[in-house]
């Protein structure tokens, strides 16, 4: 019986993230993946289950690094600056990037709703960056950069809705110089 060859298992996970980043859930084949991770057929199974389960983790680390990319920068000088701070941010990042769009994004995209997996991941990582941004909008309240009769949650649904929106932008050519427009606008709306 031939020994299965070594390998890492994160960098792996980390070559089917950038594959199915790329080409989405249904586009992309096992064979894609394997040729990718450089791993065979059997060591795909039996480290990472199937097709759809190596999916979901990598979506999960996806999700996990862009969350705390944008908790990140989501500081520095008073509440509603760290908001810009934090749009300005996603507006500069590499080209590379934006032409792949957001990988949650896509995932939105691709399953809608119809996938409870897909949703609990996505909620997740919503739930936490809106936390954030929320807290960061209820200072800006009280310190009188928003109208102290804001409705956070609308707010908060407000900035989400454009980071989203920046991201599909981004994925269909926007430049830098748009994408920092938009944030800026954003940024300017809340102000009122």
């Amino acid at each position: 019986m031939a020994r299965q060859r070594e390998f890492d298992r994160d960098e792996a996970l980390n070559k089917a993230l950038e594959v199915f980043w790329q080409k989405g859930y249904a586009a992309t084949s096992t064979t894609d993946l394997l040729e990718a991770m450089q791993i065979g057929r059997q060591s795909l199974y039996d480290t990472f289950g199937d097709k759809r389960s190596l999916y979901l983790e990598a979506l999960q680390r996806y999700n996990q690094a862009s969350v705390n990319d944008l908790l990140r920068h989501l500081k520095g000088g008073s509440p509603l600056a760290a908001i810009d701070n934090m749009l300005q941010a996603f507006a500069c990042r590499p080209r590379r990037d934006n032409a792949r769009g957001c990988m949650g994004v896509n995932a939105i995209s691709e399953f809608g709703t119809a996938d409870e997996d897909v949703n609990a991941l996505r909620d997740a990582s919503a739930r936490l960056l809106n936390h954030a941004v929320e807290a960061q909008l209820r200072g800006a309240a009280a310190a009188g950069e928003i109208a102290a009769d804001t409705d956070i949650a609308h707010a908060t649904a407000f900035v989400a809705a454009t980071l989203s929106g920046m991201k599909v932008s981004a994925k269909a050519g926007a430049s830098i110089a748009t994408l920092r427009a938009i944030a800026s606008f954003a940024v300017q709306g809340l102000r009122g």
